[in-house]
């Protein structure tokens, strides 16, 4: 099943507003709920800096519901804690859907310098199974699993 809609109201006024959605993409849906509450209300392009930073390895995704066994990072705390990882593929997949939304929003003629993430959203996708070989009689499913991710921005006032 694809996913068709977003999940918040976009209201009477979309010439102010840029979207875009990554449906089924092959991230974690636990980072992408850590990532996308984190930008959520953030420039447009501090979040791009900030998740460029996580690629490097200079900064953490600071996790604060899926935070069990997590060792702390070392530095300052970050939205309430400090346990933290650095979710490679998901911080990928979000820098992509991050410069598409910004692709969109100058294919609109909005201002690219100066855009908010209005709404940012992560979802349970669709799951891939594949089988796993073991001995002559049975075998081991495996799941790859996926998220749907949304970004909503609009100019900052």
């Amino acid at each position: 099943m694809v996913k068709e809609n977003y999940q918040v109201d976009l209201g009477e006024n979309q010439a102010k507003i840029a979207k875009a959605v990554h449906a089924n993409a092959n991230a974690s849906v636990k980072f992408a709920t850590e990532i996308a509450r984190e930008v959520k209300g953030q420039r447009l392009d501090s979040s791009i800096q900030w998740l460029n930073r996580v690629l490097a390895h200079e900064d953490f995704i600071p996790l604060r519901v899926y935070h069990k066994k997590v060792p702390h990072r070392k530095g300052r705390a970050k939205s309430f804690g400090k346990a933290g990882r650095y979710a490679d593929k998901t911080v990928k997949v979000f820098l992509k859907l991050l410069h598409a939304v910004k692709a969109n929003a100058d294919v609109k003629g909005l201002d690219s310098e100066n855009l908010v993430i209005w709404h940012s959203f992560a979802s349970i996708g669709f799951r891939r199974v594949s089988h796993q070989a073991k001995g002559k009689i049975s075998g081991k499913m495996r799941q790859a699993k996926s998220a749907h991710i949304e970004v909503v921005v609009r100019e900052a006032r």
